[in-house]
């Protein structure tokens, strides 16, 4: 029997700079998780991929395992399809973790990597009460609406969340979006990425009680030799809908010096 052939997740292409990035998103949502940040992009000096992983978007019905590692597979397969033997890699929440599957995997292409309020190598712990939020969330948009509120700080509007959650329901396969949290929250694969010596930039939320700039000090900023932490005061988890003019800041600052 003849393998099978690379999946190559749905995506689209903003840009046409000689920089090329893979923009991943988080749990919460798929690729237009990057919708308000889009604007503010550099698209002379950069080019964005923006693909969905299985389960979400335009990829719903797509069946696979929903873990890091298949995303991380998946996505070097996006980059052969575009022909981008050498990119950078940007990942939201779950997306940093998948980010860092993908440079587990391939880290000779990965030019430099930036990591938003990024879940670590190593999972994110939860029992309890705390685990049965999560886990509940897929059946439950209740749970959505109050694991958005809380990771950022309890403060914004509730059309904001609503329109969160409805986006999460429709655009998320709910079998999908259940496996996707035991691949991200329990698994821990930091000893595949520790010491990889790549530019690093891991942006927080100051609103952000769960992956705070605590976490990444205890994680990220431990196992990459040329990892920085920038914080941005105003925004919780969700800094590309928070502030999407100082994310763009403080993601292509970091990605410039190596533009060319």
């Amino acid at each position: 029997m003849a393998p099978l052939a690379p999946f190559v997740p749905p995506h689209e292409v903003i840009g046409e700079g000689p920089h090329r990035v893979v923009a991943i998103h988080g749990w919460f949502s798929d690729r237009s998780a990057y919708t308000a940040l889009l604007p503010h992009l550099d698209r002379r000096a950069f080019s964005y991929a923006l693909p969905d992983l299985r389960g979400y978007g335009r990829a719903r019905g797509v069946p696979g395992e929903y873990t890091t590692s298949e995303a991380g597979r998946d996505l070097l397969a996006l980059a052969d399809h575009l022909g981008w033997e050498r990119f950078s890699v940007l990942g939201h929440s779950m997306g940093g973790a998948v980010a860092q599957r993908l440079l587990a995997a391939a880290p000779h292409r990965v030019r430099r990597l930036v990591g938003v309020s990024p879940v670590p190598a190593s999972g994110v712990p939860m029992a309890g009460e705390q685990w049965e939020l999560f886990a509940s969330a897929a059946d439950r948009p209740d749970n959505r609406r109050a694991i958005i509120d809380l990771t950022t700080g309890n403060r914004h509007p509730d059309a904001w969340l609503d329109l969160m959650v409805r986006h999460s329901v429709e655009h998320i396969d709910p079998v999908a979006f259940r496996a996707w949290l035991d691949s991200w929250a329990l698994e821990d694969f930091h000893e595949q990425i520790e010491g990889l010596p790549l530019p690093v930039r891991v942006v927080v939320g100051g609103h952000d009680p769960a992956l705070s700039a605590r976490v990444m000090r205890e994680t990220w900023l431990r196992w990459y030799p040329a990892a920085e932490l920038v914080e941005l005061p105003a925004a919780g988890h969700y800094a590309a809908d928070e502030t999407p003019l100082e994310l763009a800041r403080v993601v292509e600052d970091f990605l410039t010096p190596d533009a060319g």
